[in-house]
């Protein structure tokens, strides 16, 4: 019996709209009626997170920052973290600004950009559509060194660099890897969103990567949250679409992948169920987790 299911957002729980349909919801209160912990795991902010964690009633634990820190919603506590430093930080800012990159800071709770652009403008189209106290936090700042470098905080979770040209892309993950004591994550396709503008609907894509401390994923942030609960790690079931998911599909007792997955990510899932635009988690939740 599978006592954990942790489940992807974007491109997983979220349709291309990033909304979350009322099948998946039914879903998820099904699970928990049967005492199954459901966790959210994502790359987004803590507070991200746990806006979309209390609304579906995933209220106990979260993932985020793509398994920087694993977060106790009702006792308001870090139980587990592994942020970049602010060395780190300010070195790949420095990167970035020499080679003219596009990239956005991830904190425990605001996103750092020069420009609403990519993804960040995709943070920003959802923002539209909440209430204030449940919106992303960006912070647009021109001078983003400066900022992090007289900023208090330690707590930096990642770094995502977004392109829409392939081959400067590529040139800019290359570089990248020369870079010590970081995880530079490998997405080999480009991402495809449907955001709401004032014109009507708009399509964004772009490629692109995100930068964190060495050693962090959603899996190892996963196994401190089945100690804590004493949970055999076979007992984990992971749904998900993306590279981000990888280690967590490939290592937990059932991995299960989203039917709009690339190609490469489908191979590693033990099943493929629909997509996020036709109801994947719920099918993933009552027929292979819930039927056992």
């Amino acid at each position: 019996m599978y006592k954990i299911i942790a489940i992807d957002l974007d491109g997983t729980l979220l349709n291309s709209k990033g909304d979350i349909s009322s099948e998946n919801r039914n879903a998820i209160k099904l699970a928990k009626e049967k005492g199954l912990e459901i966790v959210l795991c994502s790359g987004r902010i803590t507070s991200s997170v746990q806006t979309i964690s209390l609304d579906i009633g995933a209220d106990n634990y979260l993932i985020s920052g793509n398994g920087a820190e694993l977060y106790d919603i009702k006792n308001k506590k870090i139980l587990y973290d592994n942020y970049m430093s602010k060395e780190t930080t300010l070195k790949l800012i420095e990167f970035c600004e020499e080679n003219s990159i596009y990239y956005s800071i991830f904190t425990e709770n605001s996103i750092l950009t020069k420009a609403l652009n990519y993804n960040v403008l995709v943070y920003n189209s959802e923002n539209s559509t909440k209430e204030i106290n449940k919106r992303t936090n960006i912070n647009i700042t021109q001078n983003i060194y400066e900022y992090i470098k007289n900023s208090k905080t330690d707590k930096f979770a990642k770094i995502t660099i977004c392109d829409n040209n392939k081959t400067i892309f590529n040139g800019i993950i290359n570089k990248l890897r020369n870079i010590k004591n970081i995880e530079v994550l490998d997405v080999a396709h480009m991402s495809n969103k449907t955001i709401k503008t004032e014109k009507g609907e708009m399509n964004v894509q772009y490629y692109y990567t995100e930068v964190t401390s060495k050693n962090v994923n959603k899996w190892n942030a996963l196994i401190k949250l089945a100690e804590k609960l004493n949970v055999n790690i076979k007992e984990i079931a992971c749904i998900g679409d993306n590279i981000n998911d990888k280690e967590m599909i490939q290592k937990s007792g059932l991995g299960i992948v989203m039917g709009n997955s690339a190609p490469y990510i489908k191979e590693i899932g033990d099943i493929i169920v629909e997509t996020n635009n036709n109801n994947g988690v719920a099918e993933a939740i009552e027929k292979y987790c819930l039927n056992q």
